[in-house]
């Protein structure tokens, strides 16, 4: 049986933003804890605090006509939500009007006027033909395994080519939240399969997807033949300088070059050559270490891990003999191949090892492929990779690209007087944050640039590599995309609530415009950077960086919150942004991830212009059930489309008292059909526009 589970709802310590058993499940509470970086270098904050202070305002207190509550047909769940503004006039034919910011109690998938939505895949949906039926009350690992994966994140839909009714749907599983999926009883007597199931659970999802024509809503086909399901056990290569490091050497894989298993993974991105990239963020909690500094830096503790995995499987604990360096094979940057089922996913080290929110591709005008990606963590960096070789026609040749190339960290500097950075939040007298900025070389040529680090050292301990170079702290940098419009690079900071505290050596300065002592909930809200390559070259080592949008609720005083110069009264409130998307046209969309513990309000979807007279309007697109996060948004405006995973709805909640019965909608176990569950499931989620789907041509 092994080690009894604790199921009861998670209750205390959280940083405001996040309910507390987001916190315990998605990355181990690590707020709670020590900041990992405990290096002298440079911080990067702008604040844009908002407090909860306007409940009633803007339709918090209640809803009304003008936007559609879908699928929720339960008694408790509101039907409808206010109009918020004007019209948003993105890309392609996605146009629609701006709904109001919908109340954190709502259990459904709020839309605009004139916009449906369409559940493509739940948490359990068989992808094989010998898959069982979904079955809350009878799980297994075995079962699982077949069975799409839990808490979906980074999201693509890769229509065929010369076919767009035809397709492959990709998707990451974060991670678990054991306490909604099990019933307590049952797992209290069956811990060690709990945890099997939990590690199925984790990885990424591959099916394949159809529809009638462009514009209307995908379907997954089970028994696919491209279907496929990356779990906790899948073996992966590993890659790069780094492959067959002593530091990468256990019992069981004496090479250093074969891993099994992906987790908590977060983000990613497409590459150009079909490929996807995905990024293993907040592995260090399923690890339990040894207590050294490395370990420290990464977050890895000493003690039992709060999920118990090294009490079923022995390579989770770094105590056990043999599996000293099992942790150092988890917090890369992994690549799939989702047309070939058969295919060996890949670890590339030349990226380096820490939590990756995911890894984005531009292009550089001499062939070479640059990518991107963030260290999600308080006061972390934000890096970028160059590859040696140059992309092709050999589709084969461009996987290998990542294994070979340079990689970098950033540092930030502010251009306006010290005098004119004051803690307020005021713009100083250039009218912007803004300011230069330069990549620091971890990597060059096959060799380490950091002094006293080898080259495998580098890439297994980055972080400390970084430290060492006098890389700029940031705000929990999430996604880091290339607008692939302009090139411009957009970078999601979706808050730090250390941020200014007294100990923590931030004072304020042009970067980090509002201090601690000064905003009471320091960078509860986060903000986003546009950072622009000199010359708009991806290859380029230095750069120019504005602040785009300082979050919050625009209730607050004017000066606390900053929209590229746009009136902050004609904007709809954001907090925490975490995901970035673009449209066909290169408008900027965001989804959040937390809004209802700083603002009150559903996490969402945003839209937000990035050019013209209303650079900087946000406007609101949709909202998620009660207690979820809004994941990996994916805007196909040429089809009327817009795809999000709906991750951990209801959480707060648990198996026996769900806070959420999104997306069944089944009130009590005795009514549910085959396949459905009376509680909530993570899912895959289509919102189109029915009057659209006839455009003729779609995304190919």
């Amino acid at each position: 049986m092994g080690t009894p589970l604790n199921l009861l709802p998670m209750f205390g310590h959280t940083r405001g933003n996040r309910s507390a058993a987001t916190c315990h499940y998605k990355c181990g509470n690590a707020c709670a804890k020590d900041v990992c970086n405990t290096s002298t270098n440079n911080y990067f904050r702008d604040i844009a605090d908002a407090a909860l202070t306007r409940r009633a305002a803007l339709g918090l207190g209640g809803v009304a006509a003008g936007a559609v509550v879908v699928g929720a047909s339960l008694a408790n769940a509101p039907q409808a939500a206010a109009d918020f503004g004007g019209h948003g006039k993105g890309g392609g034919k996605l146009n629609f009007k701006a709904i109001a910011p919908v109340p954190r109690t709502v259990d459904g998938v709020t839309v605009p006027a004139g916009y449906d939505s369409h559940v493509i895949i739940r948490w359990g949906d068989p992808i094989f033909n010998d898959a069982p039926e979904f079955d809350a009350f009878n799980q297994s690992a075995k079962a699982q395994a077949k069975q799409f994966g839990y808490n979906a994140d980074y999201l693509n839909i890769i229509a065929d080519q010369g076919n767009s009714r035809r397709g492959v749907l990709v998707a990451n599983h974060e991670y678990t939240n054991e306490e909604m999926m099990f019933d307590a009883a049952w797992a209290a007597e069956n811990a060690d399969e709990v945890r099997r199931i939990a590690i199925q659970a984790h990885g990424m999802g591959i099916v394949e997807v159809r529809r009638d024509k462009a514009g209307e809503p995908w379907n997954y086909i089970k028994g696919g033949a491209r279907n496929r399901r990356i779990t906790g056990t899948t073996p992966f290569a590993i890659d790069g300088p780094a492959a067959g490091s002593a530091l990468l050497k256990t019992v069981a894989d004496p090479t250093g070059k074969l891993a099994l298993g992906t987790f908590n993974n977060c983000a990613g991105g497409t590459t150009p050559w079909g490929t996807v990239l995905s990024g293993e963020e907040n592995f260090n909690q399923y690890f339990q270490g040894t207590g050294s500094a490395t370990d420290a830096r990464y977050g890895i503790g000493s003690g039992p891990t709060e999920r118990g995995w090294e009490l079923t499987d022995p390579r989770f604990s770094a105590q056990n003999a043999g599996y000293e360096n099992e942790v150092n094979r988890f917090g890369w940057v992994v690549e799939i191949d989702p047309q070939d089922p058969t295919s060996t996913p890949v670890k590339h080290t030349a990226l380096g090892r820490f939590k990756h929110e995911g890894a984005n591709i531009r292009v550089a005008a001499d062939g070479r492929v640059v990518a991107y990606s963030g260290d999600d963590e308080r006061f972390d960096y934000v890096y970028k990779f160059i590859s040696k070789n140059k992309i092709s026609k050999d589709r084969e040749a461009n996987k290998k690209l990542l294994s070979e190339g340079d990689l970098f960290v950033a540092q930030f500097t502010g251009d306006s007087p010290v005098s004119e950075i004051d803690g307020s939040g005021k713009l100083p007298s250039d009218g912007a944050f803004d300011g230069s900025g330069k990549w620091i070389a971890l990597t060059k040529d096959g060799k380490s640039m950091v002094p006293g680090m080898s080259i495998e050292e580098v890439l297994v301990y980055t972080r400390l590599a970084a430290d060492k170079m006098g890389a700029t702290k940031m705000d929990r940098p999430e996604d880091v995309e290339p607008s692939p419009v302009t090139g411009k690079l957009y970078i999601a900071l979706t808050n730090n609530t250390d941020r200014g505290k007294i100990g923590k050596k931030a004072g304020a300065d042009e970067a980090n415009p509002r201090a601690g002592l000064t905003s009471a909930t320091a960078n509860r809200d986060g903000h986003v950077i546009e950072l622009t390559e000199t010359k708009n070259e991806a290859t380029a080592l230095t750069f120019n960086w504005s602040i785009l949008l300082l979050c919050g609720d625009p209730a607050k005083p004017a000066s606390e919150l900053y929209f590229a110069g746009y009136p902050a009264e004609k904007v709809s409130p954001i907090s925490c942004p975490d995901n970035i998307a673009f449209d066909s046209k290169g408008t900027l969309w965001i989804s959040t991830d937390g809004q209802p513990g700083t603002i009150g309000y559903s996490d969402a979807l945003h839209k937000v212009t990035l050019t013209g007279a209303e650079r900087g309007k946000v406007e609101q697109f949709l909202a998620v059930p009660v207690g979820a996060e809004t994941c990996g948004p994916l805007i196909h405006d040429r089809d009327n489309s817009v795809f999000i995973n709906v991750q951990h709805p209801g959480e707060g909640g648990t198996f026996a008292a769900p806070n959420s019965y999104f997306p069944d909608y089944v009130a009590t176990p005795a009514l549910a059909k085959k396949g459905q569950f009376s509680g909530p499931r993570p899912s895959v989620v289509q919102v189109y526009s029915p009057a659209g789907a006839n455009n003729g041509k779609g995304n190919k």
